[in-house]
């Protein structure tokens, strides 16, 4: 938990505190820190990694400290993510307080077509509901009110740009090893691009979830043969993000099930030529053959294929990388904060 404040109102965020046990930063945690610079008092939950203290912990929170905000957002994913947001909505009903949901998770159109009414009653019972992806504002239409588009944003200064016309066979990985990311896929395609580029690097930064996905990647890049040309240093400070990914020329994104990645975005800021599984909300973000290459997902020859391609058409690298640049400074927090700002001010 955390706090600040003054004259702006007090608000309260919901969801994932945790880039200080160096998992990735999430969007909340940008926007406490935004708010508090722009005079918002804020109160901050939560930072337990285990889920069920993280639940009662948030649940704790909305209730003790119910005099400190006038609003609350909370951020709303299928599975646990979305018994935690019950159980905090309840107790914000019972302390009545407005809030505020927004959609994140890649999954909830699966979970609200398992769980209907369960999802009609939470998202009915918000007084406004935002997602960042045009993916799920269409396919949650029909278990929600209308909804408000408001992307994913990210601070477009942080992230030096570099043109990659005439990219090399470095490639980038950057995510959490969780199952939903497929992380072995990569060392699977970049086993598959060797042949023709025998100097191909896989470098994949990311924390381990511990479900077993970075044994596996470790385990195919050994039966593929390319153990050596990967490099996993573990997960990063979001601070140290760009420098990573300047150290490769094409991003590569396997994930099974996604929405609108951060990490693409910030490939793109970058200037990498981005290379995508075409799953959940990425042909909404991505335009294909434009700002990056979208290829099935789960198939190692099709993401190899296109990295072949961006290597040996310099034009099409260039389209990619400058495409990609322009496009993510649309994204910067200057065109997204101030939404945020009106949004919490009901």
């Amino acid at each position: 938990m955390s706090e600040n404040g003054d004259s702006r109102g007090g608000v309260l965020l919901v969801g994932y505190f945790l880039s200080s046990k160096m998992t990735a930063r999430s969007v909340a945690e940008d926007l406490g820190d935004r708010l508090r610079l722009a005079g918002w008092r804020v109160v901050t939950t939560s930072c337990q990694e285990n889920r069920l203290l993280r639940t009662l912990d948030m649940a704790y929170t909305a209730w003790r400290r119910r005099s400190e905000y006038r609003v609350a957002a909370v951020d709303l994913y299928s599975g646990w993510g979305f018994i935690w947001a019950e159980v905090v909505c309840a107790v914000l009903r019972l302390a009545r307080k407005r809030y505020i949901l927004t959609l994140r998770g890649g999954r909830l159109p699966t979970f609200s077509r398992r769980w209907p009414g369960r999802v009609r009653r939470l998202l009915g019972s918000a007084h406004t509901i935002t997602t960042p992806s045009s993916f799920l504002l269409r396919e949650m239409a029909p278990f929600a009110p209308p909804m408000r588009l408001l992307p994913n944003p990210i601070d477009i200064a942080c992230y030096p740009f570099r043109l990659r016309d005439h990219p090399a066979p470095r490639l980038v990985w950057l995510r959490s090893f969780h199952n939903v990311y497929n992380p072995a896929l990569a060392p699977d395609a970049l086993s598959q691009l060797v042949p023709d580029h025998p100097d191909a690097t896989l470098l994949m930064v990311g924390r381990d979830k511990g479900d077993g996905s970075l044994e596996a990647t470790w385990a195919m890049a050994r039966e593929r043969g390319v153990e050596a040309r990967l490099s996993i240093p573990g997960g990063v400070k979001k601070s140290e993000v760009p420098d990573w990914l300047n150290r490769g020329d094409i991003f590569m994104n396997t994930t099974n099930y996604d929405n609108t990645p951060v990490s693409v975005l910030e490939a793109m800021a970058c200037g990498l030529c981005v290379i995508s599984t075409n799953v959940g909300g990425i042909p909404d973000l991505l335009e294909h053959e434009q700002d990056a290459l979208l290829v099935p997902p789960a198939d190692a020859a099709a993401m190899a294929s296109a990295a072949r391609r961006v290597l040996a058409d310099p034009e099409l690298a260039s389209r990619l990388s400058r495409s990609g640049r322009a496009k993510a400074v649309q994204f910067d927090w200057s065109n997204i904060f101030p939404q945020w700002e009106d949004l919490l001010k009901i």
